[in-house]
């Protein structure tokens, strides 16, 4: 276990650009940049882990504007915010002018007088959510040229159409940790696997960011899913070039069990196919309440036609050892507790529940990582003089 300010040392001899650039998708970013952000968010964890107060902000505000439901991501971005020392202002569409029709060029830089963070979900509409963070972010950008607002706010992605970076970078730091480093993650064979699941319209954007960030680090990135249930195109090529560059592997396969097969690590998870979610917008965009009742119909047949897409103990036994880490971004759907039939057997839930709590409460650190990278262009210094200080949190 590498001390504090062993961290602190990799931090700074690490290049970054990510003080010049929101975090919207975690293949914009370098390797260098990725792990920058872990280091970070390792150093944080640790710091609290010993009570040591890390606020870097002395006030200002962390907005959030949650567009779909969140209980994880929505506690982590406020746990995020507040352990840097900000104070949390959540965006209600409904309850401001934005009803109205007041422009993103405005809302933007109305709520950013005193923010040093913004924190959006907006996972709903294919092909709009990253699209309306950019809008938000160039919106930002006026503002600070033009002399509206005294700093650049730093933008975070609490899950989009395409990518949910915080929730996979969360799982990258704690297949780091379980596994000991980043380097013994190389030709790791993760599963990342369609689960049944009944109910309808689960975002792409959990197997896009596996597939997306695990294909960086040499890992044998295999997806799989049922004919029908593909992702986004454009993202499934981007894992291919990044398993390329990385010296890892990206296969795509048609059964669950050829995924689970010596896999080290399994991610049964449910999501809508692409096409669906396509359909799904439109329907929403137009308001069409009867269409978007018939397609959930309609989507739920397709899925009861695959419930032997289950994550049980005899499908674990197919993986490596019959011993693979299993993974889930939470809630999971489990058979006989939270559903009739679902992504996983109770049985094999349990054996991982804990794991998967150590796995989700990476998020928090992460999220302030991304924050405070955004911030300060030397966010190592910033780590060290909190360090130096060291001041206890009162228990």
């Amino acid at each position: 276990m590498k001390s504090i300010n062993e961290l602190i040392k990799e931090i700074n001899e690490l290049k970054s650009e990510l003080h010049d650039k929101d975090f919207l998708l975690t293949w914009e970013q370098t390797p260098e940049e990725l792990e920058r952000v872990l280091k970070t968010a390792q150093v944080l964890k640790a710091m609290r882990q010993e009570n040591i107060a890390t606020n870097v902000f002395t006030n200002g505000l962390g907005i959030s504007l949650f567009r779909d439901n969140s209980t994880r991501t929505r506690f982590s971005y406020a746990s995020a915010i507040n352990m840097l020392g900000l104070a949390q202002q959540d965006l209600d569409e409904g309850k401001s002018q934005i009803a109205h029709g007041e422009t993103v060029r405005e809302t933007a830089n109305m709520i950013s007088f005193c923010a040093d963070a913004i924190g959006i979900r907006d996972d709903m509409y294919l092909g709009a959510g990253n699209a309306y963070m950019r809008e938000v972010g160039a919106a930002l950008d006026d503002g600070v040229k033009e002399g509206v607002l005294p700093h650049r706010p730093a933008l975070v992605n609490l899950q989009c159409d395409i990518d949910h970076p915080t929730q996979s970078m969360a799982d990258l730091a704690w297949l780091e940790e379980h596994f000991g480093s980043l380097e013994e993650l190389k030709g790791k064979k993760i599963a990342m696997t369609w689960a049944y699941s009944p109910s309808y319209g689960k975002p792409l954007s959990v197997p896009q960011g596996i597939i997306g960030l695990m294909t960086r680090f040499g890992m044998d990135v295999t997806l799989a899913h049922p004919e029908g249930y593909d992702l986004i195109p454009e993202v499934v090529e981007e894992a291919r070039k990044n398993a390329a560059a990385s010296g890892g592997s990206f296969t795509q396969v048609a059964s669950m069990e050829e995924a689970f097969k010596d896999a080290d690590i399994v991610y049964p998870k449910s999501w809508a196919p692409y096409q669906v979610m396509g359909r799904r917008t439109e329907l929403l965009r137009a308001n069409d309440h009867d269409g978007l009742k018939a397609l959930e119909q309609e989507c739920l047949a397709q899925n009861a036609n695959h419930k032997d897409w289950h994550c049980t103990e005899e499908m674990m036994k197919l993986t490596k050892a019959g011993e693979a880490l299993y993974m889930h971004c939470l809630p999971a759907d489990i058979t006989g507790v939270s559903c009739e039939a679902g992504e996983v057997e109770e049985s094999v839930f349990d054996k991982y529940r804990i794991e998967t709590y150590k796995e989700a409460s990476w998020k928090p650190y992460v999220i302030a990582a991304m924050i405070m990278n955004r911030k300060y262009q030397e966010p190592g210094l910033i780590l060290q003089e909190l360090l130096d200080d060291a001041k206890k949190r009162v228990k």
